[in-house]
């Protein structure tokens, strides 16, 4: 049995030892507070091409100076929902916050574990917090300009549902308008028959991407309700990977993941709202991958006008009635003028410097390639300096050094 005096010292032993981890824990966060205020940046209210180091925005701005887009900081205007914060999502939303998007409204119940190390994105000491507040955590210090609002909860439930159309409605950079664009980054079925269900009612243009659960392939889906084949227009669309379906399902064996296709998949959903938000290139409708035969097959698939939603019949027959009524647009090819000088005194000709025979294609062979790829340039053929070509024999160089002196 102890006695009074050992118990006390043992309690003053605990004590200091409860003081130190104390001392510590505010040496941790003072340091992690002076970390945070030497990476964190001021608010950039205007992007700027100007080619400096410390400006984020140069090389995205570069974009509309190069004529690939034609107003890059409109970027800033649009507002994007992501449902799913996972390896798909999380990227998802880093790439859309490194590229300046004005909004990012991030949805998901899960939280994170050492098991999505996997992936990209998420970091272990992040393990047990929420993927939504890990997530805007990250993305706020990678670029403070951007406006986070995070839920963490199932859409698929009753009353998530409802604020979930909610925001989706009025959850836009302007409190009270409508977010541009929803993003479903989730892994099962029940969530992506949410989205859509909501979408479908609210009109809402949306993509969706999704990984196969051999990790080998992937897709990602534009969602127009009433032009496009909604997700319970048709069987859910997968990229064959030619893989035996048996080896996928196993008891107690998780689906696979790779950061490198979630990664690709991410970067072209990422590429495709771009596309669409600023308007450059041609927007897919569809477009899969599949890592095992480098193969991106690419589609677009109407509305099915017998699928069971009925929100999405309706918004087939007002997209209908929009094209009826939208005016056909009439193409009018336009003559050039011919350019006419009415003086010519010096009889001044334009000729092109360069000769017909330096127009022709060069002499080099050009390799068979398919349709959509050129080659940059051709090398031309060696030829001697004299024009003339030497024929082969079998004499040695010095009877050919011999007939030389003779001659």
């Amino acid at each position: 049995m102890s006695t009074v005096e050992e118990l006390k010292l043992r309690v003053r032993e605990l004590e200091n030892e409860l003081i130190k981890c104390k001392q510590k824990q505010q040496q941790c966060s003072s340091s992690e507070d002076a970390l945070i205020q030497a990476t964190n940046r001021p608010k950039i209210d205007k992007m700027s091409a100007e080619v400096v180091d410390s400006n984020p925005y140069s090389r995205l701005m570069a974009l509309k100076r190069m004529g690939i887009v034609e107003d890059y900081e409109k970027i800033r205007t649009f507002t994007v929902a992501v449902v799913g914060v996972g390896g798909v999502g999380s990227v998802t939303a880093e790439m859309l916050t490194r590229c300046g998007i004005g909004k990012l409204l991030l949805f998901d119940y899960d939280k994170v574990e050492l098991a999505n190390m996997n992936r990209l994105f998420f970091q272990p000491h992040q393990a047990g917090l929420s993927k939504v507040e890990a997530a805007e955590h990250t993305l706020r210090n990678i670029n403070p300009d951007v406006v986070f609002e995070t839920h963490n909860y199932n859409i698929t439930t009753m009353q998530n549902f409802t604020h979930f159309m909610d925001r989706i409605s009025n959850g836009g950079l302007e409190e009270g308008n409508p977010v541009d664009l929803v993003l479903s980054c989730v892994d099962n079925f029940e969530a992506r028959m949410a989205i859509n269900t909501a979408c479908n009612e609210l009109g809402q243009i949306w993509m969706e991407s999704g990984v196969s659960e051999n990790a080998v392939s992937g897709h990602i889906q534009l969602i127009n309700p009433g032009e496009t084949a909604c997700f319970a227009c048709a069987p859910p669309l997968v990229v064959a990977a030619n893989i035996d379906e048996k080896t996928l399902k196993r008891e107690g064996v998780c689906a696979a993941s790779l950061p490198t296709t979630m990664g690709v998949v991410a970067g072209l959903l990422v590429q495709n709202v771009l596309k669409y938000l600023l308007k450059f290139g041609k927007v897919s409708y569809y477009l899969g991958y599949n890592a095992m035969q480098d193969f991106f097959p690419s589609m677009a698939m109407k509305a099915n006008p017998q699928c069971h939603d009925r929100h999405c019949r309706r918004q087939q027959e007002e997209y209908t009635k929009k094209e009826m009524e939208r005016p056909k647009e009439v193409f009018v090819q336009e003559e050039e003028e011919e350019i006419v000088h009415e003086e010519n005194d010096w009889g001044i000709e334009l000729v092109s410097e360069v000769t017909d025979e330096e127009l022709q294609p060069a002499s080099g062979t050009v390799p068979d390639l398919p349709e959509g790829i050129t080659v940059a340039y051709t090398i031309p053929a060696e030829e001697s300096a004299g024009g003339e070509v030497v024929e082969e024999t079998e004499q040695s160089l010095e009877d050919l050094m011999a007939q030389m002196k003779k001659l």
